[in-house]
């Protein structure tokens, strides 16, 4: 499998894959590459529908450029903890990044999320987000505003009223909360148009059905999460036999 930066005809060729409405992995696979390699290579560079191969190359040779005019980029910055190996780091950081362009979000809010995330305390000021990604301070609050909108971050204060974003085992389930929630709103909206539209016509008829199949969906995500979070995320603790366990274990049959 070849290693090292893609080509110029590389991109070409996942130019080409992306406008015949080839999937990523059977790109990769005709390049030989990693699939998560075309992802990051697409979703960086405007996504499946934006991408350009010759513009997509200059953008890396910049990027190869800055590196080489700030490598090392700080001397005096700490290994990573756990022994991890900050280059694989690091491209897990771009990978998941493109995973959560890929599913809408922008892509500096997606690199606010992927910091949070990958954080151990799961938890950084406003400042910390600034050095770690390089920013202005304007940059993360728009991000940050955007994700708490959609429930995937919270704030908090510390000991010394820094207000800190924080990301925990919760934020999964009040996000799939909050989207229950919208979607419910559909449901909602849509019924109101029977009412203007006229029972028994077509385009009430198709609100109708529209309604109901949003009302079984939210109803339905609500209930996996609220099991979800019940089971999943409950604490060891003493079986009736003495054994320890947790209470997924309990509930299983």
């Amino acid at each position: 499998m070849p290693g090292g930066r893609l080509t110029q005809q590389e991109r070409q060729r996942i130019a080409l894959g992306l406008a015949d409405g080839l999937a990523y992995a059977e790109i990769a696979r005709r390049l030989d590459r990693p699939t998560s390699t075309v992802t990051r290579e697409v979703m960086r560079n405007g996504g499946p529908t934006a991408y350009r191969a010759d513009a997509a190359h200059r953008a890396t040779e910049r990027r190869a450029r800055r590196h080489g005019q700030t490598a090392p980029r700080d001397p005096g910055t700490p290994a990573q903890p756990h022994g991890r190996d900050a280059e694989a780091v690091r491209a897990y950081e771009e990978l998941l990044t493109a995973v959560f362009m890929g599913s809408g979000l922008p892509r500096m809010t997606a690199r606010v999320l992927v910091c949070l995330y990958t954080t151990d305390a799961g938890t950084l000021t406003a400042s910390e987000l600034v050095q770690r990604l390089q920013v202005s301070p304007a940059t993360v609050s728009k991000a940050i505003a955007f994700l708490e909108s959609q429930g995937l971050v919270r704030r908090e204060r510390d000991e010394r009223r820094r207000e800190r974003y924080v990301v925990d085992d919760d934020v999964m389930y009040q996000s799939t909360m909050a989207s229950a929630r919208a979607t419910a709103h559909l449901g909602e909206t849509a019924r109101q148009g029977v009412g203007v539209l006229g029972p028994g016509t077509p385009a009430a008829t198709r609100l109708e059905n529209i309604a109901r199949f949003v009302d079984f969906v939210s109803e339905s995500i609500a209930r996996a999460a609220e099991q979800a979070r019940e089971i999943l995320h409950a604490k060891p603790g003493a079986a009736p036999d003495g054994t320890t366990g947790t209470s997924a274990e309990h509930v299983r049959p």
